[in-house]
């Protein structure tokens, strides 16, 4: 086999990957869209114990989640489940959803997104964390660059209620 045309390898050890905040949640960086033709990126997301994602809207990708510790719920449009570690859910693009933490413990789950691309926007979010105090309106600018709408659905206050969550800013 010619080595100069064989397919690139991209290795990730476990423990590697940039670690940040989201805010609400971690971020844990293993695939970008470099390594994968653009196809997918993965990343990884500690939930801390009460930990709620801001529900929004995805317009140029799906997202295929899979639980490895605790369990997180999730609804996306007017379905709703939880999972524990082994779960995997499909996310499709422009349906409104949320993820939460729905147990006791820390939870943790892989995101696979396709296209890549959307991991960009985790790592500008991690930056703006790690400077300081968040400010709605540069998160605004960033989800915007990228296709994300964020939204204030009417059944968010019972997940919030029924879970004992930390309601998202904004």
């Amino acid at each position: 086999m010619d080595m100069d045309n064989a397919p690139r390898l991209t290795v990730v050890q476990p423990g590697q990957g940039r670690e940040g905040s989201l805010g609400s949640i971690g971020v844990v960086f293993k695939l970008f869209g470099e390594h994968t033709d653009e196809q997918i990126s993965i990343v990884e997301h500690p939930f801390p114990v009460g930990a709620l994602v801001p529900p929004h809207t995805h317009t140029r990708e799906d997202e295929y989640s899979i639980v490895i510790e605790g369990e997180i719920g999730f609804r996306s449009g007017d379905r709703e489940a939880v999972l524990g570690a082994g779960g995997y859910i499909t996310k499709p693009r422009g349906e409104l959803h949320t993820m939460w933490n729905a147990g006791k413990v820390p939870a943790r789950m892989i995101e696979i997104i396709s296209p890549a691309g959307f991991e960009h926007f985790f790592w500008g979010l991690a930056d703006h964390f790690e400077a300081g105090p968040p400010d709605p309106e540069v998160i605004g600018k960033l989800a915007a660059e990228y296709g994300l709408h964020f939204g204030q659905p009417p059944w968010l206050p019972d997940i919030i209620a029924r879970y004992g969550l930390t309601p998202p800013m904004g």
